[in-house]
């Protein structure tokens, strides 16, 4: 009689004489998805907490201001303005903010252009000058010796001392105004641009004396890239300052600005347009720092960012 035995599969493995690895199984025939499961891919659940933890924070701290603002006026028996009538007088404000009724009767918007304005020319000025400065006393150890004493004398002195000089020698609010702004510009381009210089490689500069390079390809080749961004970190810094410079050198100067505008009010006891102009001016600071954040970002490395 013969008999039938019957293996498993481990048991077949193990018996086979020469111990190789056997070939792979094949897997099982998979039951084909439907048309519907494939069209449909998965999508990863909506993230509410992070939009939560982005959202939430910002109203918060507005409420607070709000809030903390309200009560002040209350306790102050209304000589602060409310949230409420200001708004009120920002709606009416703004309905036309370029109207002019004469030199010193002008809307908000004028106001603000022309210190913008002011800063531009001011802010340029310094751009032009500091910044070749500060590559020169950067890449000369003369020269950055011969000038920081100077820079760090005149760095700390308030911009608004160099006002009665500007006067003085400009012979007008807006020049005075102009040159008070370059004043207080130049210095944050001309030291951060002078630090930029100095913490390049000394590998970069090694090359460029075996390649036997000029010192204008040195400048435009390997010194120019290095110091962006340090260079527009340094812009960034100063046109910060020059807003916050602007508004109290208008305010001494007179003529049409946001600076003039709010000491015309004060004088108008109309509390309640400057607190307007106080969100204005740090609403156009803001647009201005968050321009030049992007701005430098673009051409910022990885591990200056960090």
């Amino acid at each position: 009689m013969v008999s039938a035995v019957f293996h498993s599969p481990l048991d077949a493995s193990s018996m086979n004489p020469s111990n190789a690895p056997s070939a792979p199984e094949r897997p099982a025939a998979k039951v084909a998805p439907s048309v519907a499961t494939v069209a449909a891919p998965s999508r990863p659940p909506f993230d509410w907490r992070g939009l939560w933890l982005r959202v939430l924070p910002p109203i918060f701290g507005l409420g607070l201001l709000v809030g903390i603002w309200a009560l002040v006026s209350v306790s102050t028996g209304s000589s602060i303005p409310s949230p409420a009538a200001t708004w009120e007088a920002a709606v009416k404000l703004f309905s036309d903010p370029f109207y002019r009724n004469g030199p010193n009767d002008q809307g908000i918007g004028w106001n603000v252009l022309s210190s913008l304005q002011r800063v531009a020319v001011g802010f340029g000025l310094a751009a032009l000058v500091g910044i070749p400065v500060g590559f020169m006393i950067g890449r000369f150890t003369f020269l950055s010796r011969m000038f920081n004493p100077l820079i760090s004398l005149l760095r700390p002195v308030s911009p608004l001392a160099w006002l009665p000089i500007g006067l003085l020698v400009f012979k007008g609010a807006n020049p005075a105004a102009i040159w008070t702004i370059f004043i207080c510009s130049i210095w944050p381009m001309v030291i951060n641009t002078a630090v930029g210089v100095q913490r390049v490689p000394q590998d970069y500069m090694n090359v460029a004396r075996v390649l036997n390079l000029s010192e204008w390809k040195i400048l435009t080749k390997i010194l120019f890239p290095a110091v962006l961004p340090y260079m527009l970190t340094g812009v960034r810094l100063a046109v910060g300052t020059a807003w916050l410079v602007i508004v109290a050198a208008e305010m001494l100067t007179g003529g049409v600005g946001i600076g003039f505008w709010v000491w015309d009010e004060w004088n108008n006891l109309n509390v309640q347009h400057i607190i307007v102009a106080i969100f204005v001016i740090g609403a156009v600071g803001l647009v201005l720092e968050f321009a030049l954040i992007k701005l430098a970002s673009l051409f910022t490395f990885e591990e200056v960012k960090a």
